[in-house]
C-alpha cells in the first residue's frame, strides 16, 4: 500500500478559483494527488482542469458528473475513487479558498504519525477563527454545532467541518455507501460515524477565511438537511441500524 495523499475537491462554478487551487496544491508535495469532481458547472470549471492536466497529468484527476447532485454523492465518490486507486490518506476541502491548501500537510501529519484516524481542520478549536463572516452566519454555524454535538454527543466543536484528512481504513470499515447527507449533514454523518465505529477524531485549528470569488452554496434546504439529520443518526445509532 502506498503512502500517496489524494485531495478530493467538489466543484461547481469555481473557475475564479480553480487553476490557482491546483498549482497551490501541487507545489506542496509530490506524494499530494488532486481529484476535482466537478457537477457540469456552465462557467467552464471542468475546462479549465483539463488544460492544467497536460502539466500535472499524473497528480490531477477530473471526474466529471451530469449536473448539480451534491456535496455528499460527490465526497463518497471520491472517497471510492480513493479506495480503488490504493491512496492511503484522503482530504476533503473546498475549492474557494475558504480553506487554506498549505494546512493539508499538518493534517495528514496528524493521521500518519497515529494521533488521528481523522484530523479535523477545525475553526472552533482555538476560539473562533473565521475572517469576513458576517454575524448572523457565525451565530447559524456555531448554534447548529452546538445543536449536533447535544444531539450526537460527539467530542468534537466542529462537527461541519468539511475541511480534514482520513485514513482510509476509516473509509473501508464505515461503508462510505451507507452515507446518505448532503451539505453540512453530510460531515457531521462523517464524524459521527467513523466516531461511532471507534476511530479517532482529532480538531487541528485553522484559519477559516470567507470566499473572495464565486457565490455560496449554502441554502435552507441544507440546514433543514442538517437539523433533522442528526436525529436520525442518533436514533440508528441508538437501535444498533447506523
Amino acid at each position: 500500500m502506498s503512502d500517496k495523499t489524494l485531495v478530493i475537491v467538489p466543484t461547481y462554478n469555481e473557475a475564479n478559483n480553480i487553476s490557482r487551487l491546483v498549482h497551490t496544491v501541487m507545489e506542496l508535495n509530490n506524494s499530494i494527488h488532486l481529484l476535482i469532481i466537478d457537477d457540469n458547472s456552465p462557467d467552464g470549471t471542468a475546462d479549465i482542469v483539463k488544460e492544467e492536466q497536460e502539466k500535472f497529468g499524473s497528480r490531477l484527476f477530473l471526474l466529471e458528473r451530469s449536473g448539480k447532485l451534491g456535496l455528499g454523492t460527490a465526497y463518497v465518490m471520491g472517497f471510492k475513487y480513493a479506495l480503488e486507486h490504493d491512496y492511503m490518506y484522503i482530504c476533503e476541502m473546498d475549492a474557494d479558498f475558504s480553506h487554506d491548501p498549505n494546512d493539508i500537510p499538518r493534517l495528514v501529519k496528524e493521521v500518519r504519525n497515529g494521533n488521528a484516524d481523522v484530523a479535523i481542520g477545525s475553526r472552533y478549536a482555538d476560539g473562533i477563527s473565521i475572517i469576513n463572516w458576517p454575524l448572523s452566519r457565525l451565530i447559524l454555524s456555531y448554534s447548529a454545532n452546538l445543536y449536533a454535538r447535544f444531539i450526537t454527543g460527539l467530542p468534537i466543536l466542529d462537527t461541519t467541518a468539511g475541511f480534514k484528512c482520513i485514513h482510509r481504513n476509516v473509509l473501508k470499515q464505515i461503508s462510505v455507501d451507507k452515507i446518505k447527507s448532503n451539505g453540512y449533514a453530510f460531515q457531521i454523518e462523517l464524524h459521527f460515524r467513523a466516531w461511532k465505529a471507534g476511530f479517532k477524531l482529532k480538531e487541528v485549528a485553522i484559519i477559516f477565511r470567507e470566499r473572495e470569488e464565486g457565490v455560496s452554496k449554502m441554502s435552507k434546504a441544507i440546514v433543514w438537511e442538517a437539523i433533522w439529520r442528526v436525529w436520525t443518526l442518533k436514533l440508528q445509532s441508538m437501535f444498533g441500524t447506523l
